[in-house]
């Protein structure tokens, strides 16, 4: 009985030895838990401050290069040309309509975020069985051409999510339109409208044809791959190349065109 008796405590003991290592472990793993948590949350409060910061200046300044541009000279090795910016209200107005109608025809209406493009994407996309159809609004666009590197991933995506909603509460809706078409990669080393212009045509962007612009705007869609001289091997650039140049179309034959024309 004796022995019985001290049997039972050695495993009682042992268990009880068990169970505090356990939850010693436990405890420490979620202490570690909790101070990650209080790091990420600290570092997101710095990164959304910063941004705001910097956000604030743009109102007013223009910035000198980005981290696309330097990304482009030093890593891909492009020959990238200072910007040319131009005023927004001397930017022609048919640019300004032509690039809200094909990139993000709801612009003027959204907070930096479209969910219904986001959903209408997703469809789409998974009808077709790949990533055709992307829904980045033009803040979007403009977050990751100044504050992010040309790398697709889930974080690049909730950043850009985050700076979008930041800058539409700080930038008005014409300044964010302004940067965009004085900042937007057109080509290999060529950003804004007015690079664009000399770029490809040697010419002023006043003094561009309606095919012209056509052709310049609608390779935003993906400028390293194609230019406007063989755009057309691309059907998405394609269809944005004739929603753009025919844009008084009938409802019906723009809006089946539309579906295949956006990019992210």
């Amino acid at each position: 009985m004796v022995q019985d008796l001290k049997m039972m405590y050695g495993r009682l003991k042992r268990w009880s030895n068990t169970t505090d290592y356990y939850l010693e472990s436990v405890n420490g793993k979620w202490t570690f838990t909790k101070k990650i948590i209080k790091v990420a949350i600290v570092l997101h409060i710095a990164f959304i401050l910063g941004m705001g910061t910097l956000l604030s200046y743009y109102t007013n300044h223009n910035p000198h290069t980005t981290p696309l541009m330097l990304y482009r000279l030093h890593v891909d090795r492009y020959n990238v040309k200072p910007v040319k910016f131009i005023p927004f209200k001397q930017i022609p107005d048919d640019i300004k309509k032509m690039v809200v109608s094909i990139e993000d025809y709801k612009f003027y209406r959204h907070n930096g975020i479209d969910i219904e493009a986001i959903k209408r994407a997703i469809v789409i996309n998974y009808k077709v069985g790949y990533r055709m159809y992307g829904a980045s609004t033009i803040t979007q666009q403009l977050s990751r051409t100044l504050f992010l590197l040309p790398f697709k991933s889930v974080v690049r995506k909730y950043f850009e999510f985050i700076i979008a909603l930041e800058m539409e509460m700080i930038l008005d809706k014409d300044r964010i339109l302004e940067l965009y078409l004085n900042y937007c990669e057109l080509g290999k080393g060529v950003f804004g409208i007015k690079n664009a212009s000399y770029y490809y045509f040697g010419r002023n962007i006043y003094q561009l044809s309606t095919d012209e612009k056509s052709r310049m705007l609608a390779i935003l869609a993906n400028p390293i791959l194609f230019s406007p001289y063989d755009f057309k091997k691309s059907k998405l650039i394609t269809n944005r190349y004739y929603i753009l140049k025919f844009r008084y179309y009938t409802y019906n034959k723009y809006r089946n065109m539309l579906q295949y024309a956006y990019h992210d």
